[in-house]
């Protein structure tokens, strides 16, 4: 049972970036009614945190007891983890090109790996090293790097996106040592819908809502958004995290860029260079050396 829970632990993580790398589609279609950024986070996660208590809720009402000394930790995973890294993304991105931002954004496994050193004790072997080396290469030569300069306070803020990005493998290993990935998933998405609608400018947001001549399949669109692009990848990372080491998680991730650049090409005809299917080797390859590793142990 727990070696089958080990083999699926992958694969979920797996699941979760490909479910992240669609969504370009949603974030362009949302941007055509008007919806800035900060908006769409705000529509993602606070639908998202509904459905996550409406699960939580028909699941195991008891999961929505945590202790008051687990607040900071949840107010870090969904203010300092979350909506930082979201907020920090976009921003990134209208600093600087897309590429630049995503491989900013992509910089969280280095700082994954960091951290587990420093909280887990997680050993830093040569094979991690190669994978993460693999994979950030991939991250480059998919986003398709230019010679674009950027600003310090745009290098700071992409950094940040990285960092908050890979911050939640830390704080979700360490809730789910107490707390099921339900209410670990709820409880962040609650605490970041919050801290969104402080920063949304609601008002006007509501007025795009009622101004929408479609709003019925607007709605809809909506609450496709949170569950394609939250609740789906989020739920089975948080899954994931269980089984598989935050450092190794961070690497298995990258296949997100992957899957946006094909995803890309599939709906928006971009055309894919020799450098992005490149890109795209080393990101497989770097999954595959995590695993393979996994699977050797395990017949040892």
């Amino acid at each position: 049972m727990v070696n089958n829970r080990r083999k699926v632990g992958p694969l979920l993580i797996i699941l979760a970036g490909c479910f992240w790398g669609s969504m370009g589609i949603f974030v362009r279609r949302l941007s055509s009614y008007g919806f800035t950024s900060v908006q769409i986070v705000s529509i993602r996660v606070t639908l998202a945190a509904l459905i996550f208590s409406g699960l939580l809720l028909a699941r195991d009402r008891s999961g929505f007891r945590i202790s008051l000394r687990d607040l900071p930790l949840f107010l870090g995973l969904g203010f300092g983890s979350i909506l930082f890294f979201t907020i920090c993304y976009f921003t990134a991105i209208t600093m600087m090109s897309l590429s630049t931002a995503a491989i900013l954004l992509y910089t969280s496994p280095i700082w994954i790996m960091l951290m587990s050193v420093v909280f887990f004790r997680e050993k830093l072997d040569r094979r991690k090293i190669l994978a993460l080396a693999l994979a950030f290469a991939g991250c480059v030569l998919v986003s398709g790097i230019s010679g674009n300069g950027i600003t310090p306070v745009g290098l700071l803020v992409g950094l940040g996106s990285g960092i908050g990005y890979g911050l939640y493998s830390i704080l979700g290993t360490v809730a789910l040592r107490k707390y099921s990935p339900f209410t670990v998933t709820t409880y962040t998405f609650l605490f970041a819908a919050a801290g969104s609608w402080m920063i949304c400018s609601a008002g006007d947001m509501i007025s795009k809502f009622s101004a929408a001549p479609d709003l019925p399949f607007l709605l809809f669109f909506c609450i496709l958004t949170a569950l394609v692009t939250a609740v789906i990848p989020f739920g089975a990372y948080t899954l994931g995290l269980q089984t598989v080491e935050a450092s190794k998680a961070g690497i298995i991730a990258t296949i997100e860029p992957m899957v946006a650049t094909l995803i890309g090409i599939v709906f928006f005809s971009e055309p894919l260079s020799i450098l992005s299917g490149l890109g795209i080797l080393l990101i497989l390859g770097a999954i595959v050396l995590l695993n393979w590793k996994r699977k050797q142990s395990a017949q040892a």
